[in-house]
């Protein structure tokens, strides 16, 4: 076959084979290297649920040597996706990943007990003697197969090797995610999916994650990166957007242009704002009617490891402060101090609502005058329980609806869910829906009180730039209309809401200017 050309070349050999022979064994040599270099084949892929099309028609083709971000608004499918090519959801069309390995680090992990502990709750990550009922680092690697592999590598580039006798449950959000990310490359998946790895990481964190995955596709690992559209790595290749189970864009990064919105003027009802704002929480100060928070030289530590060190801090009445720090200064401890989650404020010198902590005040009259949002608080709530329900639960500050409501508590948790546009979703189960909704779901709970406090611990984590721009304008609307004190949380600084004008930060659990 070496001396013949293609079809119509000029210079036919005598005695040749017909043309449509060479033709023919030229396409199937072409088609047989062209399939060869396929990894990940979707042909009209459908996925619905409850009669809602998550995917909807999605054709995609993956080959050797490129890399792939998906991104796109929150809702839009791409979680869908990564779980569809695991084959967690039942797809109509076709989903070829034959032969792969593939390893996904999700966007959340979900914690787990030791076998015969109850049911994990949220305090229970800073309450030293309940975490043990929780299963170690090392325990994690080990159920999870990879505990003694020789190339451990791994742990020692993510720093997991000091983290393996530590509680998981006690991990800060980018601990976690290093675990998580060292036993997936432990496994040495062909494909990688990592689900939105970025967020929860600080600026350090986020460089780092950045040069591994840069690392990981030049050694040769294939990647699909769900990601925001400007937090894509210099080695992906392609990308694609998706919106409401379909493709916008597909195809390489060169042609990809990150898509710019802002949220639209946010006119809240006046109506439903004049029935609310008589409703509430009052901050019945003892001693200061102004101040809200008060802590003198706090330190907490466990065991040897000292997480908050000497800490002053006074908040009053109607401040809106950020509190910012890398990941471990120690912000989720202060934000248990004030939340009544951490049983070690009783060894310090805390005042909150002008009361000093242990002085007779229970947790729930703390809870009582404060809203709170946390990146996993959802984890904690039963899968089946709807929406309503757990906007209701914040009446109570319990995790999960277990009494039934008056006329009068129905009403209102139907106000500030209709203020928020949140009523279309109201009978639909918290997880059905997106990480946008979800958001605003856990919002509406921290409000359902009108208590005089917010703390909004990375309440953006998992939206898009749209709704980001509308939370943040939202948040300080209400801040205003209620006159709220406001303590925020986050590792971007463009996401702190415009009404905020002071700012604590934490490095090492020291407060640093």
């Amino acid at each position: 076959m070496a001396g013949f050309h293609l079809v119509g070349s000029q210079d036919r050999q005598t005695n040749s084979e017909p043309d449509y022979w060479i033709s023919t064994t030229v396409d199937i040599r072409s088609y047989i290297r062209r399939m060869a270099e396929i990894l990940v084949t979707l042909e009209g892929v459908t996925v619905q649920t409850g009669g809602v099309k998550l995917l909807d028609g999605l054709n995609w083709t993956i080959r050797r040597g490129e890399q792939w971000a998906v991104v796109g608004p929150s809702g839009g499918g791409k979680t869908v996706l990564a779980h569809t090519l695991l084959g967690l959801h039942f797809a109509m069309g076709r989903v070829a990943v034959d032969g792969l390995t593939i390893s996904m680090v999700e966007h959340q992990h979900r914690f787990h007990g030791r076998p015969g502990a109850t049911d994990l709750y949220y305090q229970q990550r800073f309450n030293s003697a309940d975490a043990e009922a929780t299963i170690t680092v090392a325990e994690e690697l080990a159920a999870a197969g990879v505990e003694g592999k020789p190339d451990g590598e791994w742990l020692d580039d993510l720093h997991v090797r000091p983290l393996l006798s530590k509680p998981l449950i006690q991990l800060s959000n980018g601990e976690n995610k290093r675990v998580q990310l060292a036993i997936a490359l432990l496994e040495k998946p062909d494909l990688l999916i990592l689900d939105s790895p970025f967020l929860g990481l600080d600026a350090e964190g986020r460089d780092v994650l950045n040069r591994i995955i840069d690392r990981l596709a030049a050694g040769g690992m294939h990647i699909i990166l769900i990601t925001g559209e400007r937090e894509i790595p210099a080695c992906i290749t392609h990308v694609g957007r998706l919106e409401n189970g379909q493709w916008s864009f597909v195809g390489p990064r060169t042609g990809f242009e990150p898509v710019r919105k802002q949220a639209n003027f946010i006119q809240l009802n006046p109506e439903i704002l004049v029935k609310l704002m008589g409703e509430g929480s009052q901050a019945d100060n003892a001693d200061d009617p102004d101040v809200v928070i008060k802590m003198q030289e706090v330190s907490i530590t466990y065991g040897e490891a000292t997480i908050l060190e000497r800490i002053n801090w006074e908040v009053r009445q109607g401040e809106r402060w950020s509190v910012s720090g890398p990941n471990g200064a120690g912000k989720s401890t202060l934000l248990s101090l004030i939340t009544a989650d951490n049983p070690q404020a009783y060894a310090n010198h805390i005042w909150l609502f002008g009361r000093r902590r242990g002085t007779g005040e229970t947790i729930w009259e703390i809870k009582q005058k404060i809203g709170f949002v946390s990146p996993e608080l959802h984890f904690y709530f039963d899968p089946g329980a709807s929406s309503f329900d757990v906007v209701a639960s914040g009446l109570y500050d319990t995790i999960g609806l277990f009494r039934p409501l008056t006329a009068e508590q129905e009403e209102r948790v139907m106000l500030w869910m209709t203020l928020l546009e949140l009523d279309a979703v109201r009978m639909r189960r918290l997880s059905q829906l997106s990480a946008g909704q979800q958001r605003m779901i856990l919002l509406a709970r921290a409000l359902i009180k009108n208590p005089p406090m917010l703390i909004l611990d990375e309440p953006c984590q998992g939206l898009d730039d749209e709704q980001i721009a509308y939370f943040r304008e939202l948040v300080t609307n209400l801040c205003v209309a209620f006159d709220k004190t406001l303590i925020y949380v986050s590792h971007y600084r463009q996401e702190l809401p415009r009404c905020i004008d002071k700012y604590l930060r934490l490095e090492h659990g020291r407060r640093v200017e």
